[in-house]
């Protein structure tokens, strides 16, 4: 994942920050709990592509 991608990508929904999470190839969004997937090197930051997060996971 490139590094310049990462420090401009916000959540679309809450245009917060987002947290890398590499070895489950994601990027989460914490005050959301959304986990948005990232698929061949692409994020996809569409709200219904996102992953619910546990309560323990966030």
């Amino acid at each position: 994942m490139d590094a310049r991608l990462l420090d401009i990508l916000v959540c679309p929904v809450c245009k917060g920050n987002l947290d890398y999470r590499k070895a489950e190839q994601e990027l989460v969004c914490k005050p959301c709990k959304l986990a948005f997937p990232i698929r061949d090197d692409i994020p996809v930051m569409l709200e219904d592509e996102a992953r619910r997060l546990a309560a323990d996971e966030a």
